[in-house]
């Protein structure tokens, strides 16, 4: 097969507003001449004690794997992330318990208090319980701060601005302030950290085998995951998985994924 790209382990990729993901290492490591898509064929030939047998005869056998459900051998490529993210997006990926994680501590590092901001806030899908659709105009986010002042859920000698934008940073300032100010009167970062908004950023190390990557990306490319997590998953694949297991990737697409998700 095809020479791998050696570039891509090491390799950092921004996304979101702060946000990158990096491959720190992957098993087998292309960096020293393995191909994970032969480490998977391989691994389904192991009761044999066989090895290549040709391009054609190799590639074969990986859409069998593919399109028959044979997962075990897929099993043997592993893949090992740092990601930065919104601690709302982390709480989202943790869900997967078929990751390994080590994820940053508020109660032993300040956070970096950099903070998530949506290019547009969506709309409520009234279809769809989980997801959103479309996106609230200026007038819409003046009437829905109005209505905040009207309620008395906050003094609006305390906002400046006509937007959710800006009482977003409204907050995240008394978020970032309360903070420092407990932390310099002695109290403990495991009880000031609950004033951090969920919009923060974090850092992990996140590390997955090969076929319950697939899974994590089967779920979270879906036209129905939430565009944050997308962005995310989206970067795996095609700047991680796509150059590192072309022919995975190419049974993946063939035999798992159809029109509703989406991968660009």
């Amino acid at each position: 097969m095809a020479n791998l790209p050696l570039n891509v382990v090491g390799k950092m990729v921004d996304v979101l507003d702060h946000g990158w993901i990096e491959l720190v290492d992957m098993m087998p490591n292309p960096i020293l001449g393995h191909s994970g898509d032969m480490a998977i064929i391989n691994a389904a030939r192991v009761s044999h004690m066989g090895e290549t047998k040709g391009e054609e005869t190799d590639k074969k056998l990986l859409f069998y794997l593919m399109e028959n459900g044979h997962t075990s051998p897929f099993e043997m490529v592993e893949m090992k992330f740092r990601v930065k993210l919104p601690l709302f997006v982390r709480d989202q990926w943790v869900r997967h318990r078929t990751w390994n994680f080590n994820i940053q501590s508020f109660r032993y590092s300040k956070p970096t208090m950099e903070f998530y901001h949506p290019s547009e806030w969506r709309l409520q899908d009234p279809n769809n319980k989980q997801g959103s659709n479309g996106a609230l105009d200026t007038q819409e986010q003046q009437a829905i701060i109005s209505k905040l002042w009207g309620d008395g859920v906050f003094d609006a000698r305390t906002y400046i601005g006509g937007d959710i934008d800006a009482l977003q940073g409204h907050f995240e300032a008394f978020g970032e302030g309360f903070y420092d100010v407990l932390v310099k009167a002695g109290v403990a970062r495991e009880l000031a950290r609950i004033f951090i908004p969920t919009c923060a950023y974090t850092t992990m190390m996140a590390k997955i085998d090969v076929h319950n990557l697939m899974r994590f990306l089967k779920l979270r490319t879906h036209s129905h995951a939430q565009w944050e997590i997308q962005q995310y998953a989206k970067t795996i694949y095609n700047e991680f998985f796509k150059p590192l297991l072309p022919w995975t990737a190419e049974a993946f697409e063939k035999f798992v994924l159809d029109e509703r998700w989406i991968l660009i």
